[in-house]
């Protein structure tokens, strides 16, 4: 890495993307409802008209932002922006109402960017030596780490595993749509041409995510409204200064919040909601009087918000090493990878090392730069949860469709993301996992390819007694199967 390509990194014009990727994430994280999945699936086509780099640090620059964003609600309104900012607001919330909302605010900003940063250094450290590993896998093995993968429909399948089963495997039936590539047999296309080639994880996603979510708050606008009224006078916060006492009791829920969530990060499955909640848990056993908990203890913001921004960075280890997505945005940047003619796993570190260290560096500027947009900014964003949702949830629904036609679906594309829209509002309200619909839809395919290319190479079941890690990894996928069904249970 010479000099030359560390200034490529840091023009202009990649800075000024991640910059506005960090804004606009910060500005989505605040708005409750919203969160980065949306921000990020909406942006996606964006990215088709930007250099991969820049396009890619954009993106994450908006789950960084969006992270960090989501605690300002969180502790003002006592409105989550996201579900893992709920223990935020458990001792955020009550410290606003003390008058001391300011004080709160950089406390969570201070703790989001320091576990941000250093489960980047995690990523950094850990990517490169699995993918090295992974390099040696062939078929066989990659067969059974996907199906390893399909496991994580368990995890993330919220209360009911049955249903997230079910959705998970209409992802992987939905990833059948199109010419099948061995046979050129085509599949499920009903008719239309626009099929043959498959469905497209851009409008899949988008309408999943963002359009049915607008739905949702469309059925919710009455109730939005009035918050929204109720709690103008929580918006106004004055100067504090964090003083060294507080430092002190929040240091070291920085530090174990950061490992967790740096952990839990890497663990597919898992997600931010669990380090959050998990990281808050582990401080109140710790401190010396957990009654304090719940009524403004500055430390419980500390240890949720590190180990809530600290899972981002961390769930891009699987991504990056093994191509496999950890986590809701993860899977949703195998789009924007895709689209930018870029395969997330092992190879992309030889094929194209120069864009993984130019990812490294801009996650790392993201960092810095959340820092100083969220330090200054927080009086003017927190002005942004009185926007009025019936200006953002058209607005939303508006840019959705433009980025499906744009992208060359056409009107095609409009009425693949109204469709998927439509499913996604009839998934939630039912409780259905959208997120394993996600997992089965992107590791369908590739899962698919990669079986019938190991029972192509492998004529009678003992000769997988040649690939002991494709026998691990099967039996690691029984053990974790049976593990969730007797925690569901």
């Amino acid at each position: 890495m010479n000099i030359e390509f560390i200034f490529s990194v840091l023009s202009f014009n990649n800075l000024g993307w991640i910059g506005f990727g960090v804004i606009l994430g910060y500005v989505v994280g605040v708005i409750p409802g919203l969160g980065k999945a949306t921000a990020v699936a909406v942006s996606i086509p964006l990215t088709f008209y930007l250099p991969p780099l820049a396009g890619i640090a954009y993106l994450i620059g908006i789950a960084k932002g969006s992270t960090a964003g989501s605690a300002v609600s969180a502790i003002l309104l006592n409105t989550p922006g996201e579900p893992s900012s709920a223990p935020t607001a458990l001792d955020g919330y009550p410290l606003a109402k003390k008058g001391q909302a300011s004080k709160a605010l950089k406390m969570g900003l201070f703790a989001s960017v320091i576990g941000d940063f250093f489960s980047t250094i995690v990523l950094i450290f850990l990517a490169a030596p699995l993918a090295q590993y992974a390099l040696l896998f062939g078929p066989v093995e990659i067969a059974a780490i996907l199906l390893f993968a399909l496991t994580f429909i368990a995890g993330l399948s919220g209360k009911s595993l049955i249903k997230g089963l079910i959705a998970g495997l209409f992802g992987i039936l939905f990833s059948t749509v199109g010419m099948e590539v061995e046979t050129a047999t085509v599949r499920f296309s009903f008719g239309f041409i626009e099929l043959y080639d498959g469905l497209s994880l851009v409008p899949v996603a988008i309408g999943m995510l963002a359009v049915s979510e607008m739905f949702v708050q469309l059925g919710n606008i009455g109730s939005l409204e009035k918050q929204q009224s109720n709690m103008q006078q929580d918006i106004v916060a004055s100067s504090q200064r964090i003083s060294l006492e507080d430092w002190k009791l929040s240091a070291p829920a920085i530090l174990r919040g950061t490992i967790v969530g740096s952990v839990i990060g890497i663990l597919p499955g898992l997600g931010a909601s669990v380090a959050s909640f998990l990281s808050y848990g582990l401080t109140k056993r710790a401190a010396k009087d957990p009654s304090r908990f719940g009524r403004g203890a500055i430390e419980g913001i500390a240890a949720a918000e590190s180990a809530d921004n600290a899972v981002v960075p961390s769930s891009f280890v699987p991504l990056f090493a093994l191509g496999i997505p950890g986590s809701v945005i993860a899977a949703i940047l195998i789009g924007a990878f895709i689209v930018q003619g870029v395969t997330p796993g092992p190879m992309m570190f030889l094929q194209q090392p120069d864009l993984v260290m130019g990812i490294y560096i801009s996650m790392i500027v993201a960092s810095f730069i959340l820092l100083i947009v969220g330090y200054f900014g927080q009086k003017i964003f927190s002005l942004f949860v009185l926007v009025s949702p019936r200006i953002i949830i058209p607005s939303v629904i508006f840019f959705c469709c433009a980025g499906a036609f744009l992208q060359g679906g056409g009107i095609f594309g409009v009425w693949l993301i109204l469709f998927f829209g439509i499913l996604g509002y009839f998934a939630k309200q039912l409780d259905y996992s959208f997120v394993t619909f996600l997992i089965g839809f992107v590791v369908g395919p590739q899962f698919e390819h990669s079986l019938r290319q190991a029972i192509a190479i492998t004529s009678n079941y003992t000769e997988l007694l040649d690939h002991p890690i494709a026998i691990t990894f099967f039996a690691i996928t029984i053990l974790t199967f049976v593990r969730f069904i007797f925690y569901k249970r």
